[in-house]
């Protein structure tokens, strides 16, 4: 039996997918990031090989991708997370033409080509405005955990808009909002609605090719899914587990590099 691992170092959270020689996803683990990139690639390796009851030794071939790719010592190889993101998310439908992915500190979208293969994508790397830093500053603003900003964004009543996608400014809109007599469900629908104005601008900038997939961490909250969707007229395949997606895309190369794969002593 074979087994190959990926690894994608975020800025905020470090994911490893760990594959068998049948391309199943034998375990995976999620750590948060830290300040030391290294240190939280070897914990979460640790975690997943725990998990999946293996050894390091066991791994015929890592791949590497995300913000600190190029911190994982222990990796055999390193692959642009533009890539990872693509090949994950084929894996999980052949179907998907574009990806939408919110990451920790920046937000992108990805063209697909039939075979899968990123062809074209724009990204929002320059500010944290539609990220999802954006998502916990505005939480702390609404005094409000994730998942809650979330549950409650259901709840709002009437349409308001946050105008401002700096997140300064936006957490200062916010607290003029709560003056004015507009309640946190209310508030929480314009903050969702702030990011799908921003992620379909870049949308936008591509073409919309359906079908489309989000994935991320941010694909977690039904808030943000139900905004975007909304703005984009369509319903978005959101992966299992969507946070997950440049990691096993990682793994599925190391599958490709994998000695014993190569040769043909595995399916």
């Amino acid at each position: 039996m074979t087994f190959t691992a990926g690894v994608d170092v975020g800025s905020l959270c470090t994911k490893v997918v760990i594959l068998n020689s049948e391309k199943e996803i034998k375990s995976y683990a999620i750590l948060r990031s830290g300040a030391v990139y290294r240190g939280a690639a070897e914990a979460a390796l640790d975690e997943a090989l725990k998990k999946a009851g293996l050894d390091a030794k066991e791994l015929s071939y890592i791949v590497s991708t995300g913000y600190g790719r190029s911190r994982v010592a222990y990796a055999n190889n390193e692959i642009t997370e533009i890539s990872c993101h693509a090949r994950g998310a084929n894996f999980i439908s052949a179907e998907i033409r574009t990806v939408i992915d919110i990451g920790g500190q920046d937000s992108k979208v990805i063209q697909l080509n039939e075979k899968g293969q990123a062809v074209r994508f724009v990204m929002n790397d320059k500010c944290a405005a539609g990220t999802g830093r954006f998502l916990e500053v505005m939480a702390g603003a609404l005094e409000v955990d994730l998942d809650e900003m979330s549950e409650i964004s259901f709840q709002a009543r009437e349409d308001i808009e946050v105008s401002s996608m700096c997140t300064v400014f936006a957490e200062s809109e916010v607290i003029s909002l709560f003056a004015s007599g507009y309640t946190k469900p209310e508030i929480a629908g314009a903050i969702y609605r702030s990011i799908a104005r921003r992620v379909t601008g870049l949308v936008g900038q591509l073409g919309l090719k359906e079908r489309v997939a989000m994935t991320g961490g941010v694909a977690k909250s039904k808030g943000m899914v139900r905004a975007l969707e909304a703005k984009l007229g369509l319903t978005l395949i959101i992966p299992p587990e969507p946070q997950i997606i440049g990691a096993l895309g990682a793994a599925l190369f190391a599958y490709d590099k994998a000695p014993s794969c190569k040769n043909g002593n595995s399916s």
